[in-house]
Parts: structure tokens; C-alpha cells; sequence
């Protein structure tokens, strides 16, 4: 007994260290993203201010924010990948059970090893772009800011290693299956006669199995290039084409905007000053409920998030207003879905990018379907209000208090119209729109309200910004390289032909594409959907003469009304998680709003100038 004392301490002494390692490690990995992000905000606001009151800027200000992203993009990431919130498929959940140990470590190592080879795809790059001697600004090299590529997927090969089990056992086993796999995999690619299916189907079935969405689609992007005797650099090449894309900074800047408002006090004074102006009114609280969810959700980008910031605040009003269980529950897994239709929600501003459509037109085309499905939440919702026979329960309109609660809100209310005024006025570009979106949310949370301490708070904040943008740009990137084949094999061509010969009306077409859209919303989130579907759907549309701006807001609101699909709808799972409902229960309280929303997205698909209305204003 005594003999062994001195091991045990040794082995606690050990222990501790390693964790400190580990914390010190979190610290700094999320200083760096908050450095990053905090310059790639402030590079846009200074070239503002400088081209307003001096008539100058900074040399190739735009390159170097471009280049800051991708490593706002490679070390969010990493850092998802080590919180375990790489995207995956909404299905792998179901596979919980005896099984799931045997899953992890086989879709983990698989994934880690894809990682590994997109790390050294990244490498040989970044290797070839040293030797050709290219400058970024000022005689700085390329190459250098080009680091996070490798880096980047490097981190993450480590983590989902360590994410394989919970035995050191189990991560040697990883380690070692992830070692073998490298050296198949590369043997394979190098020789990929007649290996090319079999391959597609191993990386199919680990997605199915558990592994993150973006491995799955770098490994077909590199299989599908090798068999064209595409080397698998060209992966890396596609992905830091990424920094090519002038709008693409605007993603994590708007969304920066969205976090720092839903972890402030911003959403409480906002259901205050709802409750003042409609609480009085019959089916006010649900009114307040939908404005309040919808208004979040086209920050945070997430209907889902919405579900878990304001089910808290929303679900005892609507209780406490004369609804049912049933009814509040439905509202509130419902009630944020127009607001991914809102400027400056990420799904938008995404689609525009992938899309190549113009950010300001989808925008304005998103402002009317918005208030259309608004509508219908808010009205469903009035219609359920019960046991309200009694006056002195709703509350008395008082002018004073609405004008008190105007006052606390007006900040958060005034958001949006600073966006808007950025963007519209002129003055400033897309990025720099969200730049000075970004900036004024964290000024109210930080300065005015002193909701977010600076220290303590705002860099928890920007790191877990960071993380959802890390794992958006991640598939976004390796996705390029799968797309750019199937546009060199002229693989939408050939499902525009096929399609249009086969479908003869452009009305069918739009049935059959909402059906395959609501499909993909039920097991994909929104920004793989995205990614993925829409190089594909977008020469459809063209085909069938279909405006770009309405096709995108067709999209959009398939993809969130399958979230609400049962029985495998994200939503629907939030909702569970939240307010701890068996998921039965959580599919009774949506399916009447369920078909009122799937009647708004109709009207949304078959009536064009809802869409179409302002944007063609703007040209």
C-alpha cells in the first residue's frame, strides 16, 4: 500500500501538468482566433475612417482581411474540432448505442487521416507557392500567410485522433488505424485505376457512421481529382481560392454581430419592449415571441440557437398567456425561421457568395417572404391563445412603460438600420458593412450596457464565433474542389439536359425542387446544403428561367422549413434538448405550423415578385 504512494503521486503530479498544458493550450488557440477576427473587424473600420477624413487607405487593406479570414477560417476549425462541433450529418445521433464506440473510432480515424492528406496537400502548396517567390503586400511572402492551411488541418488530425475514445487505448488504436489509412489512401490516389468507387463508398459509409461532413467531401474531391490525374494539391489550391472572394469576410464579421447580441441582455430587453406594445393585445404574447426569435435568428444565422438562447425567455410568457403546452412549444421551435430570410442572416450572405448573386439584391429579396412567414407564425399563433377570459391578465398598455422599454431596446432595434444604411448608403463595401455592424454590437454590449466584460466575456464570445465560422469556411473550402470537378466533368450540364427534356414545365420543376430541398434540410444544416446543392441547382434554375434572387430565397426556405420536418428536423431535436420534451411531443406541437409554413413556402416558390419585387427596384 505504502509502496505504491510515491506512483500514485507521480502519476497525479503528471496528470495536473498535462492539463495545464491542455488549458494553457485552449488560451492561447482562442487568443489567436480573437486576434485574428478582432483585426480582420478592424482593417475595413480603419480604411473607413481613413478614406472619410483623410482620402487615403491602407495598401491592399482588402487582401490582407481576405487572408485574415482564412485564418479566422483554419483556427475556428481546429477549435471546433477540438469542442467536437464539426458539422456531421443529422443522422449519426440515431446511432447511439452498443455500437457507438466501434463508430467513433472508425469515422474518426478515417476523417483524422483525410485530414492528414489535406494537410500535406496543403503543404506541397504552400511549399511550391515559397519557391515562386510571390509577395501578398509590401514584400511580404505569400507563403507565410498561406500557413494556416497546413496548420490548420493538422489540428484538426489530432483532435478527431483524440476524440476516437475515451481509453488512451482506444487513441493508440486511432492513431494507428489513422497511420494505415494514410498510407492506403495515398497509395491509392497515386494509382487510382479501379479504386475510385470503392473509395467514394468507404468515405460514405464513415459520414454515415459519424465522421465531420467536411472530410467526407475533401475525400471525394481528392478521389475524383486523382482519377483525372489531378494531383492532390490542386485541394489546397482550391481552398485558399477562398480568399479570392471580396464578400467572403463579411461572413464572420455579420455573424460576430449576431453572438455578441445573443450573449448579452439584448434579448431580454427586446422581449420587454414587445410584451409593452403587444402584450396587451389578444395573441400578443406570441406575436412578442415570433418578433423576438425572428429578430435573433437573422443575427445568429441559426434558427436552432435561437431555439436554445430564448427558449428560456419566451416559453414562460407564452405559458403564462394562456397557451398550451403544445402551442408554446410549437411557437417557439418555429418562431426564428423567418429570420434566416433577414439581412445580414450567414445562410444569405452564403448563398450569395456560392451563387454569385449580388448580396444588396438578395437582401431586398428575402424582406417580403420574411414578412410573409412572420405573418403566418404570428397568426397561428394568435389563433391559439386560450384561458384568457380573464382582463386582469393581460397586461395594461401604459405608454410610459412601452417609451421606458423603447428607450432600453432603441440600441439593439437600431442594429439593423445601421447595417442597412452602411450598405445602401455607398459609403461602404459589403465587408465594411459588417465591419461597422460588428463594431456597433460591441459597442452596445460592451460599452453602453456592460452586458459582456471586455476581459472576461468578449473573448469567450469571438471564440465561439470563430468556431461556427471555422466549420462553415471548412466545408466551404475543401467543397471547391469537388465542385470545380463536377464543372469540368460538365456534370450540371448533363443534369440540366436530362432535366429539362424529362421535366417539361417550369412549375413542375419547382414541385419537384422544393420536394428534393426540404429532403436535404432534413438531414443536412443549411450551410453544407448550400455548399453542396446549390452548384448544382443554380444552372437548373437558369434553365427554367428562374431569377437568381428567387431561386435563393426558394432555397433558403426549404432548407429551414425541413428543419422542422418530422421526424429527423434539427429543430425538432433543439426543441427536445431544451426544454427536455420526448421528441413525440415535440412533433405534435409543429405539424399544424409545419403545413402552414409548408403553404407559405409555396407562395414563396409560385409567386415570383414577392422575390423579385424590390430587387429589380434597385437595378
Amino acid at each position: 500500500m505504502t509502496s505504491s504512494a510515491p506512483q500514485v503521486l507521480k502519476t497525479a503530479l503528471a496528470g495536473g501538468t498535462r492539463g495545464r498544458l491542455a488549458r494553457a493550450l485552449v488560451t492561447v488557440e482562442n487568443a489567436l482566433l480573437a486576434v485574428a477576427l478582432f483585426a480582420a473587424v478592424l482593417l475595413p473600420l480603419t480604411e473607413v475612417a481613413l478614406r472619410a477624413f483623410a482620402s487615403t487607405g491602407i495598401e491592399g487593406a482588402s487582401t490582407l482581411v481576405q487572408h485574415l479570414t482564412l485564418a479566422v477560417g483554419m483556427l475556428g476549425a481546429a477549435v471546433a474540432a477540438r469542442e467536437r462541433r464539426l458539422l456531421t450529418l443529422a443522422v449519426t445521433p440515431l446511432l447511439a448505442g452498443r455500437y457507438a464506440g466501434a463508430a467513433a473510432l472508425v469515422s474518426s480515424s478515417i476523417a483524422a487521416a483525410i485530414s492528414v492528406l489535406l494537410s500535406l496537400a496543403a503543404i506541397e502548396f504552400v511549399a511550391i507557392e515559397r519557391e515562386a517567390g510571390n509577395t501578398l503586400i509590401s514584400g511580404f511572402p505569400v507563403w507565410i500567410a498561406q500557413i494556416p492551411l497546413p496548420v490548420g488541418f493538422a489540428l484538426i488530425a489530432v483532435r478527431l485522433i483524440g476524440h476516437a475514445g475515451r481509453s488512451q487505448s482506444a487513441k493508440l488504436l486511432a492513431g494507428v488505424v489513422t497511420l494505415a489509412t494514410v498510407l492506403l489512401m495515398n497509395h491509392l490516389l497515386a494509382n487510382p485505376d479501379g479504386v475510385t468507387a470503392p473509395m467514394l463508398v468507404v468515405v460514405l459509409m464513415a459520414l454515415i457512421l459519424g465522421a465531420p461532413i467536411f472530410a467526407v467531401i475533401g475525400a471525394a474531391g481528392m478521389v475524383l481529382l486523382s482519377e483525372g490525374g489531378v494531383p492532390i494539391a490542386a485541394v489546397a489550391v482550391n481552398h485558399y481560392s477562398l480568399v479570392g472572394n471580396p464578400s467572403l469576410p463579411a461572413i464572420p464579421m455579420f455573424t460576430l454581430a449576431g453572438y455578441l447580441l445573443a450573449e448579452s441582455q439584448a434579448p431580454k430587453r427586446l422581449i420587454v419592449l414587445f410584451h409593452a406594445a403587444f402584450g396587451r393585445l389578444r395573441g400578443g404574447a406570441a406575436v412578442v415571441s415570433v418578433l423576438a426569435c425572428t429578430f435573433f435568428t437573422c443575427f445568429t444565422g441559426a434558427s436552432g440557437v435561437t431555439i436554445l438562447a430564448l427558449g428560456g425567455l419566451v416559453m414562460p410568457l407564452l405559458l403564462g398567456s394562456g397557451y398550451t403546452q403544445r402551442a408554446a412549444l410549437g411557437l417557439v421551435t418555429a418562431g426564428g425561421l423567418p429570420g434566416v430570410l433577414l439581412m445580414p442572416a450567414l445562410p444569405l450572405i452564403l448563398y450569395a457568395i456560392v451563387a454569385q448573386v449580388s448580396l444588396e439584391e438578395m437582401f431586398l429579396g428575402g424582406l417580403l417572404p420574411a414578412a410573409l412567414m412572420l405573418t403566418i407564425v404570428a397568426v397561428w399563433g394568435v389563433s391559439r391563445e386560450q384561458g384568457r377570459e380573464r382582463d386582469e391578465a393581460r397586461p395594461e398598455f401604459d405608454w410610459k412603460h412601452v417609451r421606458s422599454a423603447l428607450n432600453d431596446a432603441k440600441y439593439e432595434l437600431s442594429v439593423p438600420v445601421v447595417a442597412v444604411l452602411a450598405l445602401g448608403s455607398g459609403l461602404a463595401t459589403p465587408v465594411e458593412a459588417a465591419a461597422v455592424t460588428a463594431l456597433y454590437a460591441f459597442v452596445i454590449t460592451a460599452v453602453i450596457h456592460r452586458d459582456l466584460d471586455i476581459v472576461r466575456d468578449v473573448p469567450r464570445v469571438v471564440a465561439e464565433c470563430g468556431l461556427m465560422v471555422g466549420g462553415i469556411l471548412l466545408i466551404l473550402g475543401v467543397a471547391l474542389s469537388l465542385t470545380n470537378y463536377l464543372v469540368d466533368a460538365q456534370l450540371p450540364d448533363v443534369l440540366v439536359a436530362w432535366v429539362t427534356q424529362t421535366v417539361e414545365h417550369r412549375w413542375t420543376f419547382l414541385l419537384a425542387l422544393n420536394l428534393l430541398l426540404l429532403a436535404a434540410g432534413c438531414i443536412m444544416d443549411v450551410f453544407t446544403a448550400i455548399v453542396v446543392l446549390v452548384p448544382l441547382v443554380v444552372p437548373l434554375g437558369q434553365a427554367f428561367g428562374i431569377h437568381p434572387v428567387h431561386l435563393g430565397i426558394i432555397f433558403l426556405a426549404n432548407l429551414e422549413l425541413g428543419y422542422l420536418t418530422p421526424p429527423v428536423g434539427m429543430n425538432l431535436f433543439f426543441a427536445s434538448y431544451r426544454f427536455d420534451k420526448p421528441i413525440t411531443e415535440v412533433f405534435r406541437s409543429i405539424i399544424p405550423l409545419f403545413i402552414a409554413l409548408g403553404l407559405g413556402v409555396l407562395a414563396i416558390t409560385y409567386v415570383p415578385w414577392l422575390s423579385t419585387a424590390l430587387p429589380q427596384r434597385l437595378q
